[in-house]
């Protein structure tokens, strides 16, 4: 008798202690990286600050609603928390299994709005489901990095070993890259592939095939961007935008205006002159030209360290994982935040007269629900692969029951729970 009492407060003993030791890493702010957290709500908060601040003068004029923007803006950073949240009770291991399929269909929506999607601007990049539209390479760029982050996991030898084994995923980049070319996106292509050979590279792909490929990408994207049409149109507004400052260069001057005038410090938030229909899609892709004008040079490099935070807190948690033997959920950071890194750089590359126009949001920052929601979706994937890599480290399983989250100690081997 006096033995089953002895292991029931034995048992109780271990499971109070891993109540507490629950309780102690909630406290200290251990389940979930601070500094990537902080840095996305710091750049959604800025977004809604410069969407306010940029689209007032465009809604006047297309909708006679000043606010038109600002509400709709507010409405996809609800929905954004929400399906974040709802991203973040998804275990890790659920993302693995449905990798495939979301390739698969991630593959039918590029050819469903090629037929029937929305064109606007020109390109043909957007479903329209009535009360809202999907531009579907948002999609695409989250899909491709969990369906190869199973692919490297499931073929890291071949990878590493077999010729085979490093060009099936090409195959599947090649496609999806050569749909998106079709819409035409140039910016979501040369986005996808800079972030699977990146992955590639990372998962120990051989120096010498990744040299030859990406030289035979850079000459085949080259080569793209030199076919007459737009985008040889596009490079060369680009190589000497004030040859054209009223037709193909227009945009781009007039962004380089904005920068110009911003200096160090800005001219002070609201006092933007460029924003006043002068500068096309302001309060979208070149809502960084507004934010260089109202708040100068500061607030550029202000936003590139927040966006170099979320790179390297992201390529943290990837090496966190790998390290804890959890290798989809290690690459899968790796691509996630390499890809909102790139993204953003080009955006800001473009704003400021250092790259051709791609038609790249901001993540987090610009106005448009696909890229606003999809890019916090892949922040809470983010936060969730952090989340079971913690939890793992320090002796946890995890798992959702109901509504709540369970922490559990794991077995020893000397006893149980």
């Amino acid at each position: 008798m006096s033995l089953i009492i002895s292991n029931g407060m034995k048992s109780l003993s271990k499971q109070k202690t891993a109540t507490l030791n629950q309780t102690s890493l909630i406290q200290q702010g251990l389940i979930y990286d601070r500094w990537l957290l902080g840095a996305s709500f710091t750049l959604m908060l800025i977004g809604l600050v410069m969407v306010s601040s940029s689209s007032v003068p465009v809604a006047e004029r297309l909708t006679g609603q000043s606010h038109y923007f600002i509400f709709r803006h507010g409405i996809y950073l609800i929905l954004s928390l929400l399906m974040g949240f709802a991203v973040m009770q998804v275990p890790v291991r659920h993302w693995k299994i449905l990798g495939p399929w979301l390739l698969i269909g991630g593959l039918i929506l590029l050819m469903l709005v090629l037929v029937v999607g929305r064109r606007v601007n020109g390109s043909q990049r957007w479903l329209d489901l009535g009360l809202f539209t999907v531009q579907v390479s948002e999609l695409v760029k989250l899909f491709v990095v969990i369906y190869l982050a199973g692919y490297l996991v499931r073929k890291s030898t071949e990878l590493k070993t077999q010729i085979q084994g490093f060009l099936r995923p090409l195959i599947i980049m090649f496609l999806v890259t050569g749909l998106l070319l079709k819409e035409p996106d140039f910016g979501a292509s040369a986005v996808i592939v800079a972030t699977v050979l990146a992955m590639m590279f990372l998962a120990g792909a051989k120096l010498w095939q990744f040299i030859i490929l990406t030289m035979g990408i850079a000459g085949t994207l080259a080569l793209v961007a030199l076919t007459p049409g737009y985008r040889l149109d596009r490079l060369q507004s680009f190589l000497d935008p004030w040859k054209d400052p009223y037709g193909l260069g227009y945009q781009m001057t007039q962004s380089l205006i904005a920068f110009g005038r911003g200096g160090i410090f800005g001219e002070g938030l609201g006092n933007s002159v460029q924003k006043l229909t002068y500068l096309p899609e302001a309060h979208t892709d070149f809502v960084v030209s507004i934010m260089a004008e109202e708040l100068g040079f500061i607030g550029i490099i202000f936003i590139v360290v927040l966006f170099i935070i979320i790179l390297s807190r992201s390529l943290k948690i990837g090496n966190r994982a790998l390290k804890n033997d959890q290798p989809f959920g290690g690459y899968v950071a790796y691509g996630l935040g390499f890809g909102l890194f790139v993204q953003a750089m080009v955006n800001i590359g473009v704003s400021a007269g250092l790259l051709p126009t791609k038609g790249l949001t901001l993540p987090l920052v610009s106005y448009g629900g696909s890229s606003l929601i999809i890019s916090f979706v892949t922040i809470s994937l983010i936060l969730r692969i952090d989340y079971e890599t913690r939890v793992k480290s320090l002796g946890f399983n995890s798992r959702i029951k109901g509504r709540k989250r369970v922490v559990v100690r794991k077995k020893s081997s000397g006893g149980r729970v």
